[in-house]
C-alpha cells in the first residue's frame, strides 16, 4: 500500500509553528515514501469556524512551498476535503448508522446543567472528571424512545469497554496502554447533527486511505477512544505517530519571546520559505547524523520516523536565523534582487511592518528597519544597476531579507546619519582633515576597490602610518556614519567618486 497522509487543520485561528512542523513532517515523508499528501480541512465546529483562516492556511502553506496532491483547492478521488460538505453528503450518517447498528454508541440526553452538576460531584469528590455512562449508557430503549418523543436535545456517546485493558501502538514512543475504566465516553456525533473530531477524523482517515496519521502528543490522551472507534467498525488502524512538544531554548513552553507566532510573519520578518522548511524539520527530528543544512531532496530522503525523538523539540531562533543566512548566500545577484523586489512589494509585507509597534520580546523594532526597506524598494525600480552592486557587499552579512534595509540604507540615502559616539572615536586622531583632504583630491573617476586600497596605503605610507586601523576606521565613518560595514574598499568603489566626495566634505564640518 503506497503512503497517503494528510494535514486536517481546524480553520479557527492562524497557522502557527506547531502546525506548521506536522506539514512538514508529513510532506517530507510522503515525498521520501513516493506517497500523496492530502489537505483537509475539519471544520465540524462552526461557531468557531473562520473562512479567511481556512483562506490564510492555503494561502500560508503555498508560501511555505508545501504542495499537495488532493484538497478543497485541487479536488481529487476522495472528494469533498471539507468536513462540512462531507456531512452534508451523508457520509458521516451512514456511518454512525452502523455502529447504532452494532450496539457501540448511544443516545444521551443529559442537559448541559446535568454535565455542570457531573463535573462538580466528580471534582468534589476527587474522581476522574468525564462522562462515564450516565443515564444513558445502559437506559432501556423504552426511556430513550420517551425521551426522543418528548423532543429532547441528545448527542451520540462512543461506549467504551469497561474492565478492559486499551492498548495502542506509538510509532515514536512503542506500545501504549490505558484501563478503559479510566477513559470518558467521547461524543461522536453532537445534538446539531455535526460530527465530532473523534468521529469525523478517525472516519475519514479510513475512508481516505490515510496510512499514517503526525499529530501532537496532545492527542495521546485522545489514542484510545480512537483505538475503540476503529475496533468497533472493524478496520484496520494507520500509523499513529504521536510528535513531541515544542519548547523554547530554555525548556520553556514555547511563546513569543521564543519567536512563536504566525507563520507568514516569518514571510514578512524576511526568511525563505526552504531554510524554515528545513528548520522546522529538525524540531524533534534528526537524519541520523550531524547535517543541518540540508536541501528538501536531502530531507526527503533521509526522514524516517525512526528519526522523531521523544523528548521536546527545541526551538532555537539563532538557528533558523544562520539557515536563513546560509540561504541568501547561496543566491546569485540576479535571483537576490528578484526575491527582495517580490519581498518588499508583497502586501504581507507592507501591511506587518507598517502595523508593527516595537516589539521587545522578539526584539524587533520597525523603525530600525523601516526606513531602510523603504529606500531599497525605491532604489530597486529606480536604479537597479546600482542595487546590484551594492546586494553582494551586504548578502554576506544578513540573516534576512528584512535586514537588508538597515544594513543598505546608507547607500541610498543622500546624506548619512552620523553616529556621535563613532565620530568620536573615528575622527579624533591630527591626520584626519589631512586624509579627507587627500580624498577630495585624488582623481579617482573609475576606481576600483583595488586602486582605493592602494591609493589610501600609498598616503598611509608617506604619512608614515603603518597601522591601517587609524586611516579605514575615519574613511568608513565618513561613508556609512558607523564604525561597521562591508569591505571599506568595495563600498568605496560601489558609491563611485562622487558620493565618496560628497560624503567627505559633510564629515570634514565634523572635524574639530
Amino acid at each position: 500500500m503506497s503512503v497517503r497522509v494528510r494535514f486536517a487543520p481546524s480553520p479557527t485561528g492562524l497557522l502557527h509553528i506547531g502546525a506548521l512542523r506536522t506539514v512538514v513532517f508529513n510532506d517530507f515523508f510522503a515525498k521520501g515514501k513516493g506517497g500523496s499528501l492530502l489537505l483537509r480541512i475539519e471544520d465540524t465546529d462552526r461557531t468557531r469556524y473562520n473562512p479567511d483562516s481556512e483562506q490564510e492556511f492555503v494561502d500560508t502553506l503555498k508560501w511555505a512551498g508545501i504542495e499537495f496532491d488532493e484538497g478543497p483547492h485541487l479536488g481529487g478521488k476522495d472528494a469533498p476535503y471539507r468536513q462540512s460538505e462531507r456531512k452534508e453528503a451523508g457520509i458521516y450518517a451512514e456511518k454512525i448508522a452502523d455502529l447504532i447498528e452494532k450496539g457501540a454508541v448511544y443516545k444521551a440526553f443529559d442537559t448541559s446543567e446535568e454535565l455542570d452538576e457531573m463535573r462538580e460531584f466528580q471534582r468534589i469528590n476527587k474522581m476522574p472528571t468525564g462522562y462515564f455512562g450516565g443515564d444513558w449508557r445502559d437506559a432501556s430503549p423504552e426511556k430513550v424512545a420517551e425521551a426522543k418523543a418528548a423532543g429532547r436535545p441528545y448527542v451520540i456517546r462512543l461506549k467504551i469497554p469497561r474492565d478492559v485493558k486499551i492498548t495502542g501502538e506509538d510509532a515514536i514512543r512503542g506500545k501504549l496502554e490505558w484501563d478503559s475504566n479510566t477513559i470518558d465516553d467521547p461524543v461522536l456525533l453532537k445534538a446539531d447533527g455535526m460530527p465530532t473530531y473523534h468521529f469525523a477524523a478517525m472516519v475519514d482517515d479510513h475512508l481516505m486511505g490515510i496510512t499514517h496519521v503526525f499529530r501532537g502528543e496532545e492527542w495521546i490522551s485522545s489514542y484510545p477512544k480512537h483505538i475503540v472507534l476503529f475496533q468497533a467498525f472493524g478496520w484496520a488502524m494507520p500509523v499513529f505517530v504521536h510528535c513531541p512538544v515544542i519548547v523554547g531554548t530554555d525548556g520553556k513552553k514555547l511563546s513569543k519571546r521564543h519567536g512563536a507566532t504566525r507563520v507568514l510573519d516569518y514571510a514578512s520578518q524576511g526568511y525563505l520559505p526552504q531554510p524554515l522548511r528545513n528548520f522546522i524539520a529538525l524540531i524533534g527530528w534528526n537524519p541520523g547524523d550531524e547535517r543541518e543544512a540540508m536541501s528538501d531532496c536531502d530531507l526527503a530522503q533521509a526522514f524516517e520516523i525512526r528519526g522523531i525523538q521523544p523528548s521536546p523539540g527545541r526551538f532555537d531562533l539563532d538557528k533558523l536565523k544562520w539557515m536563513n543566512g546560509l540561504a541568501i548566500r547561496a543566491m546569485s545577484v540576479d535571483e537576490l534582487f528578484d526575491t527582495l523586489r517580490e519581498y518588499l512589494a508583497s502586501e504581507i509585507t507592507s501591511e506587518y511592518w507598517n502595523t508593527l509597534e516595537k516589539d521587545d520580546e522578539l526584539k524587533i523594532d520597525p523603525a530600525h528597519f523601516v526606513p531602510g526597506m523603504t529606500l531599497l524598494k525605491e532604489a530597486l525600480e529606480r536604479d537597479p544597476d546600482y542595487v546590484r552592486t551594492v546586494l553582494p557587499l551586504e548578502q554576506e552579512r544578513v540573516s534576512t531579507l528584512a535586514d537588508f534595509g538597515p544594513a543598505c540604507e546608507f547607500f541610498f540615502v543622500e546624506e548619512v546619519v552620523f553616529d556621535q559616539k563613532s565620530v568620536e572615536k573615528a575622527f579624533g586622531t591630527d591626520h584626519v582633515r589631512g586624509l579627507f583632504e587627500f580624498l577630495l583630491a585624488v582623481d579617482s573617476d573609475g576606481f576600483t576597490a583595488a586602486d582605493w586600497d592602494k591609493a589610501v596605503h600609498d598616503w598611509a605610507a608617506e604619512q608614515g602610518i603603518e597601522k591601517m586601523g587609524p586611516v579605514v576606521m575615519p574613511i568608513r565613518v565618513a561613508m556609512t556614519g558607523k564604525l561597521s560595514g562591508p569591505g571599506l574598499f568595495d563600498l568605496m568603489a560601489v558609491l563611485g567618486p562622487g558620493r565618496v566626495r560628497a560624503r567627505v566634505s559633510r564629515a570634514m564640518e565634523h572635524l574639530r
